[in-house]
């Protein structure tokens, strides 16, 4: 699948490292946390749900892919069921409480395309790297190359993003990302300001009431996993602790993912029609899954109109190519998500090559594909780097994380992580500096992004590298 691939990874103390490894906090914003933070125990949680309540709803398609039929609210009502919600822009609805004999019946009306019960993808359970804290060092959003572990962030190097800082191309303010995920940390010291809550929001109930349980008083979509929280911070931070592609680029936190790793496919639908029509230039789905089209024929039909939706608003959208190792080129009954959507930039994982010391060797020089990256010449756009043994990806952790509690300790916490969903931020980063030079055009922002990538592998379209591996100094006019 598309998600986190962790390695059982220590960034041990040395003289090398720019912070020491400890938990003392640092940031002002640390008087927002306590050492009482609430770690995630089951015992604790009473009634409140589990994973098993995650999905249950109805995807409905209209036969129409506009409008909604006449009366339609009435009669799912006199099946038994509740409309959640109706998406007239895309003819398609949500319904939850129906029975599969009242779904099937609904069916049958020659207004409905599809009644179907929604997917609920799930992440492959991960092994948890061991995060550690930034020391105290300023912010420095005007030289991302001032964040406390940029030296090791061999990521940012390899794509050339500090030649393209130092020609002053540190994003907009005025360009949004959407992350459709599993929420953001919006306190953490290298999202601070970074995040619009007013234009953020959650589309998962059990995250909800776990949000509310846990840290009261939060936005709803903070972010309970750590996911979210470390593809955000790659396209745009602050450089605290770890520098992102960008650091002034604005972002929407879209929460379509549960902290027990379920992506409902309600929630994916929702999330995708509240970025667009929320202002989103660009959006970034680092969901990945994999399932038979045959399985779901409705999620795909209302997915392809949601992306033809997008492109329609001119928003440019990435996603991850996926952990699968498949070659997507003769996968004919499989349906990628979300590669295989119509309009979409996807991002296969690139690693560093073997060194005697990853961390701190100059190891960014070489890109390999990584053995988990799914690929294929007819679905990969573009390559960028999700990392392996020889060198994850150091991103921010989520200080509201019931997953990693140590992350709560500071809001100054990274995390190594590695997947094509590491991929998918930098090239959503680089979409978001092509926004800029192009405008508001799917179709120029994509063409912009392979013209100026680098070739490897194959000449021309590569199956591991798409157009190359992307170069955002190159990309920019700053190489």
């Amino acid at each position: 699948m598309g998600w986190t691939r962790l390695t059982a990874v220590f960034l041990a103390c040395t003289a090398l490292a720019l912070a020491a490894c400890t938990e003392d906090v640092t940031s002002p914003r640390d008087a927002e946390r306590t050492a009482e933070a609430p770690s995630f125990s089951r015992t604790q949680l009473g009634d409140l749900p589990n994973a098993d309540e995650l999905g249950g709803r109805y995807i409905v398609v209209f036969a129409g892919k506009r409008g909604s039929p006449r009366g339609f609210e009435t009669d799912v009502e006199a099946l038994g069921g509740t409309v959640d919600a109706v998406y007239k822009k895309v003819g398609a609805a949500i319904v939850s409480g129906l029975s599969s004999d009242a779904a099937a019946e609904l069916q049958s009306r020659t207004d409905v395309a599809y009644a179907e019960l929604e997917p609920v993808i799930d992440m492959t359970p991960p092994q948890l790297a061991e995060p550690t804290s930034a020391g105290a060092t300023p912010a420095s959003p005007g030289d991302p190359t001032g964040a406390s572990f940029f030296p090791i962030q061999w990521h940012h190097q390899a794509i050339m993003a500090p030649e393209a800082w130092a020609a002053g191309r540190l994003g907009s303010a005025g360009v949004t990302v959407a992350i459709l995920d599993t929420g953001i940390d919006y306190l953490h010291a290298d999202l601070d300001g970074r995040v619009d809550l007013a234009r953020s929001e959650s589309f998962v109930e059990i995250d909800d009431l776990y949000a509310d349980y846990f840290f009261p008083g939060r936005h709803f979509v903070t972010d309970l996993h750590y996911h979210g929280t470390h593809v955000a911070s790659t396209v745009s931070s602050n450089a605290w602790a770890a520098a992102g592609v960008t650091s002034q680029v604005t972002l929407i936190g879209v929460k379509v993912c549960s902290v027990f790793g379920g992506c409902p496919g309600s929630s994916i639908v929702a999330g995708i029609i509240h970025a667009v029509d929320n202002g989103s230039d660009v959006i970034n789905m680092s969901l990945g899954g994999h399932f038979q089209k045959s399985d779901y024929p409705g999620y795909v039909s209302v997915i392809n109109r949601l992306f033809n939706y997008a492109r329609q608003h001119r928003v440019t959208v990435v996603v991850s190519a996926g952990n699968e190792s498949l070659d997507l080129d003769h996968d004919t009954n499989g349906f990628k998500t979300y590669c295989d959507a119509p309009h979409v930039i996807c991002a296969s994982a690139t690693a560093p090559g073997y060194s005697d010391d990853w961390r701190y060797g100059p190891f960014y020089d070489v890109d390999t594909p990584t053995s988990y990256t799914n690929y294929g010449r007819s679905a990969i756009s573009v390559a960028a780097p999700g990392g392996d043994d020889y060198g994850l990806v150091l991103q921010a952790c989520s200080s509201s994380s019931l997953v990693i509690p140590a992350c709560q300790s500071s809001p100054t916490y990274v995390v190594w992580v590695g997947g094509t969903s590491m991929s998918s931020p930098h090239v959503a980063g680089l979409a978001a500096l092509m926004v800029e030079d192009y405008g508001k055009s799917p179709s120029r922002v994509k063409a912009a992004i392979q013209k100026f990538a680098d070739d490897l592998g194959q000449p021309g379209t590569d199956p591991f590298y798409g157009k190359g591996r992307i170069n955002v100094a190159t990309a920019v006019g700053a190489n």
